[in-house]
């Protein structure tokens, strides 16, 4: 019998050893990850045992009487090791539906790890939200390169590479979290006029929790000391672009095009998959076409990120 507990301080320790060796959590399902906003959300995080042995968790909060996997976090669905198998999954669904509704909770709201993240098949909990009758609210659309396998630049693309590797920038890790912050706040505010999620002390905070995950990489010369930047979360299989900004005069000089090449081709052609993000507003329902077609003149093609909803 599966038993499934909430989580709280002691179980520290052994829920970030779990996370590092599951098949499909990624550093963002740590605790010092998910709790550097802690104080705007209620954390209704869940332990799935099974004969006193951990095998899952989920990262989640609570709002009133919905459960989210996590409101705070990209992604967050059941993390599990390479014991999980789906009938135990169908099991443990079925646990959690009991124990929800024992709390009073009417809804649960499941943002799913896309499987690029995902260092061997764990993709039992989809088929347990299909079997429980749980509804797709929300689908985003990412543009990902597999650099082993890419498909190459569009022609034009291909010329403004060449053009801007041609120019003497210089590319390499910064810690100018401040200043690449205030280029991307400004950029979203005349673009979208939107905000970054990430404060820049939140994204110092987290690059100096995180360094080895957290990489700011941007392009400079004698002229800027940041034409153009990328923030590269980095997990086991994926480089993911969290923010690509750039000063006026890096776009009319091509700066972000010539970083771009340069970490697709010299850091990162290890990796199973490249990142772009997402070009998606209005939870989804409003695709960024331009923004899209950007992304895919590097030869990103679609994989999608699905978000459930469950009625208890």
């Amino acid at each position: 019998m599966i038993e499934v507990v909430r989580y709280n301080e002691k179980y520290r320790v052994l829920w970030d050893a779990f996370v590092k060796a599951s098949k499909n959590g990624t550093f963002l399902l740590l605790r010092d990850y998910m709790e550097y906003h802690a104080e705007r959300f209620t954390d209704h995080s869940l332990l799935f045992f099974k004969k006193d042995r951990l095998i899952g968790l989920m990262p989640a909060n609570e709002q009133g009487e919905v459960l989210c996997s996590h409101a705070g976090l990209t992604y967050g669905g059941i993390v599990t090791d390479a014991r999980m198998k789906s009938g135990t999954m169908l099991e443990a669904f079925e646990v959690m539906k009991l124990y929800l509704q024992k709390q009073g909770m009417r809804r649960l709201e499941y943002k799913s790890i896309p499987h690029i993240y995902h260092r061997a098949p764990a993709e039992e909990d989809l088929f347990a939200l299909f079997r429980c009758e749980a509804k797709v609210t929300r689908r985003d659309l990412l543009s990902v390169i597999e650099p082993s396998k890419a498909l190459g630049y569009s022609k034009k693309r291909r010329w403004e590479v060449v053009k801007s590797r041609s120019r003497p920038w210089h590319f390499a890790c910064s810690l100018s979290f401040d200043k690449y912050m205030q280029i991307v706040s400004e950029l979203l505010l005349i673009k979208y006029n939107a905000v970054p999620v990430h404060t820049a002390e939140e994204v110092r905070l987290l690059a100096n929790r995180f360094p080895e995950h957290i990489k700011l990489f941007v392009a400079s010369d004698e002229e800027e000391e940041i034409a153009a930047g990328v923030l590269i979360y980095e997990t086991a299989t994926v480089a993911h672009c969290q923010y690509i900004g750039y000063t006026e005069r890096g776009k009319v000089k091509g700066a972000l095009s010539a970083l771009i090449d340069y970490l697709l081709k010299e850091v990162y052609p290890h990796k199973l998959y490249f990142d772009l993000g997402a070009s998606m507003g209005q939870h989804g329902l409003l695709l960024n076409e331009k923004l899209l077609a950007n992304k895919e003149s590097y030869g990103a093609r679609a994989v999608v990120h699905d978000f459930y909803e469950l009625e208890l």
